[in-house]
This record gives C-alpha cells, sequence and structure tokens, in this order.
C-alpha cells in the first residue's frame, strides 16, 4: 500500500493555523483563493519567503508600508534601541513622542497639531466623530472605492459589485442601519455630486482618500480636490483627507503637498514607519484642541499603545531616512518604468490593458478606459487580473491576486527586479490567454 505524501511545512502550519485562529488568518483580505497555505517565515529588502522554502520578490508589501523594504536595518535598529531604554508607561508622554509630533507638524502642510494612534481605522474614526463634535451635523460623506477602515460609518462601497453600485453596501453585517443612513456615498471626481449633498444634507465632513488606491490608483482629476476643498470651506465642511497610504509613501508632505490642496484633518499611517504599527490623526489646531487630551474637551480620545515609544521611534528613523536619503527619487523612478514598461508591453501583446499608478505605485486594470471613477473598473477583466498574478508566482513575483488591488516599490527593489517583473508578467499574461482561448 502506497504512503501518503508527507506533509509540507506550509500545510502543516496552515492546518495548525485553520484550528486556533478563525479562517487561518487575522486579517479577512489575507485569505486569498488558491492560496490557503501560504504561509510566510522570513522577510527580507525587496523578498519574502515561504515555509517550503520559496523566495518571491514582493510587490504587495503588506498593502504598502514598507516604502524602505522589509526589515530596514535602521529603522529596525532604532526600534530596538528605545524598546532597550523605554517602554509603555500609559501615563504622561515621552520624548520620543513630542519628537516626532514635532516631525509630522514639520513635514505636512495640514498639520498644525497631531496626536497618535496605533491603527489608520481609528485615525479615521476620530476623524469622523472630531468632525461631528465641531460641526454639531450628522452626515459624512466618502466615494465608491475608498476604504478608510473598518468602523461602521465608513466600512462599506469599496469594491461592490455592479447592481449594488449606487445603494448602500456595507462591507459587514451587524451595521446598524441609523449608521449606514449618515453615510452619503458618491461617485469619485464628481465634484457637481458633492455640491448636491452639501447643499441638500447637514454634512459634517467629507472624508477621502485622495488617490484611491484600495482600487488600484484612480488619479482624481484636474480640479476635483481644488473644488471638494472650496466646497467644503464655503459650507463649513470638515474636509478630511486620507492619507494612511498615500502619506511618505508619496512625499515626504504626502499626496496634499503633491496637489497643493490643504485638507482639514489628515490621516497618516502604513509607510510613516514602514510597517511598525503606528498611525495619526492631525490637523487644524482649533479642531484637534476638541480632543479629551485636554482636560474639559467633548471628543474623547485614547488608546493604551497611542505613541508606543518603540513604534514612534520607527516612524522617527524612517522620516529621517527619507529626509537623508533618495528614496523617493529611487523609488519614482523605478515606478515610473514599471508602468510605462507594462503599458509597452500589454500594447506589443494586443491586450488592452491601462497600467494606472503614481510614484512607487502601479497597477494594470484590463480593460479599454479610461479609468476616473470605481464604476469604470466594473469592466475590468478579473479572471486575468487575479489569473496572471497566480501565475506571477511560478516565476518567483508576487503580486496580490486580487482584484483590482496596487504594487508597490520599495527602496530595496532595483532595476534588475523591474526586469524580471516584465518578463514574468509577459510570460503569466500569455499563458492565461492561451489557457483560456
Amino acid at each position: 500500500m502506497s504512503q501518503a505524501p508527507p506533509e509540507s511545512s506550509a500545510h502543516a502550519l496552515a492546518l495548525r493555523a485553520a484550528a486556533a485562529i478563525p479562517g487561518g488568518v487575522n486579517s479577512g483580505q489575507r485569505r486569498v483563493p488558491g492560496l490557503e497555505e501560504l504561509v510566510v517565515v522570513a522577510t527580507s529588502g525587496a523578498t519574502f519567503t515561504d515555509a517550503d522554502g520559496r523566495t518571491y520578490t514582493d510587490y504587495h508589501a503588506a498593502f504598502g508600508p514598507p516604502l524602505l523594504g522589509h526589515n530596514d536595518p535602521d529603522v529596525d535598529a532604532a526600534v530596538a534601541a528605545t524598546a532597550a531604554e523605554l517602554g509603555n508607561m500609559g501615563v504622561g508622554v515621552t520624548p520620543i513622542e513630542i519628537e516626532l509630533a514635532e516631525r509630522l507638524v514639520a513635514c505636512v502642510p495640514s498639520l498644525e497639531k497631531v496626536l497618535l494612534t496605533a491603527t489608520g481605522s481609528e485615525a479615521t474614526f476620530h476623524a469622523l466623530r472630531l468632525a461631528r463634535v465641531a460641526t454639531g451635523r450628522r452626515h459624512v460623506v466618502k466615494f465608491q472605492g475608498c476604504y478608510h477602515g473598518w468602523h461602521d460609518s465608513v466600512a462599506m462601497n469599496v469594491i461592490s459589485p455592479p447592481e449594488r453600485v449606487g445603494t448602500k453596501d456595507p462591507l459587514s453585517q451587524g451595521i446598524l442601519p441609523e449608521v449606514l443612513d449618515a453615510t452619503i456615498v458618491l461617485p469619485f471626481n464628481d465634484a457637481d455630486a458633492v455640491e448636491r449633498a452639501l447643499a441638500e444634507h447637514d454634512v459634517a465632513a467629507v472624508i477621502l482618500e485622495p488617490i484611491p488606491h484600495n482600487i488600484g490608483a484612480v488619479l482624481p482629476k484636474p480640479g476635483f480636490l481644488e473644488r471638494l476643498r472650496e466646497l467644503t470651506a464655503r459650507s463649513g465642511t470638515v474636509l478630511v483627507f486620507d492619507e494612511v497610504i498615500t502619506g511618505f509613501r508619496h512625499g515626504l508632505g504626502g499626496y496634499q503637498e503633491v496637489a497643493g490642496v490643504t485638507p482639514d484633518l489628515t490621516t497618516l499611517g502604513k509607510a510613516m514607519a514602514n510597517g511598525w504599527p503606528i498611525s495619526a490623526l492631525g490637523g487644524r489646531a482649533e479642531l484637534m484642541e476638541l480632543f479629551s487630551t485636554t482636560p474639559g474637551r467633548p471628543a474623547f480620545f485614547a488608546g493604551t499603545f497611542n505613541g508606543h515609544p518603540a513604534t514612534a521611534a520607527a516612524a522617527l528613523a524612517t522620516i529621517e531616512k527619507l529626509e537623508r536619503e533618495p528614496v523617493h527619487e529611487h523609488v519614482f523612478r523605478l515606478g515610473e518604468r514599471a508602468r510605462t514598461e507594462l503599458q509597452a508591453l500589454y500594447d506589443r501583446l494586443g491586450v488592452p490593458a491601462v497600467v494606472s499608478g503614481f510614484g512607487s505605485v502601479f497597477v494594470s486594470y484590463f480593460l479599454a478606459g479610461p479609468v476616473e471613477r470605481y464604476e469604470d473598473l466594473l469592466a475590468n477583466d478579473t479572471e486575468l487580473f487575479t489569473g496572471y498574478r497566480r501565475e506571477l508566482m511560478r516565476h518567483g513575483v508576487f503580486e496580490l491576486p486580487l482584484n483590482l488591488k496596487r504594487s508597490h516599490v520599495s527602496y530595496a527593489h532595483t532595476d534588475a527586479d523591474i526586469d524580471r517583473l516584465l518578463e514574468a508578467t509577459e510570460a503569466a499574461v500569455t499563458y492565461v490567454l492561451e489557457a483560456r482561448s
């Protein structure tokens, strides 16, 4: 009688994960169809290694935090040095929190004062609560395709099926109907729709990703962000830029500095600390001073791990490296090369595609274009999009095989990595097209 093949390391670990963790993963989008046994055991620079010993060039990059590359030695050394001297006290303030707050205020145009949180979801939650406190109004406006975290008022209408576009499309059950009703969902790049909503409803805040990177990279049309600034200022509505993704990845001053548009509040995270868990909310002083960190003020704000010294050290070291070294010059050049040469590749293959992105971010949409809002992306060839990315893994390249997800270049990537990306992409796309013909 033949013996069953031995369990691979990945298989055994995946079984253990499934036995102890619901679904085997600690965040919903980490469980990807076809990759249920992906167990990562090491990261380094531009690569990661799985439990079976396979190493991949990583363009997923944990949804974007490691701008400097995985395990950056300067950042990790700062974390280790701080952790050896200073733990989390939970009372008072530490010098490194002060220094980080000062550096953030100096970097980002909209920040006059800033508070630290552990996650981007917490930052956007507090931004919307603060807007309601400041204005006394009920509604918030978000845009179809933008993601602002897990909390109820914005956990809706991200990658919606066609039949749910134009309706409320919550990401989860268990959200109260009255919470859903207080959120107005509009098409991105449609300033006229925003103007109508502000006229017809008591809108406390308009929140948006200035580039909706949670659906790849839909760029704002010229004048759109400027018009939002004008409309919200006129109506007394708080304008919130969710720069959890764009902040620091697209420049030390965030995308707001690139666009020349200054919101009232800004949320930051991800690349701010090269992957260590720290985020921030900042903005106009008169708004930020409404938080209960100032005794007696009406907007409650708390968090045991807010401003943890070790993660604050990671953020400070990351910012210092971005100031000291040509990080943005390097990643912008490689990102532009990836976008330009991928577009040329698809044109040569006769594959309808729009390669979009900004700076270090790129994504290939398989459609004819143009791409100006989420509704345009409903034409994306999802089978080809996810299929070629699964095939890329056979060539040692990893882009997340979920529909519309962006890819990232880091300071650790090289021109040789882009060469391999182009070669692998041509092979993978050709394989998927031939397999279904």
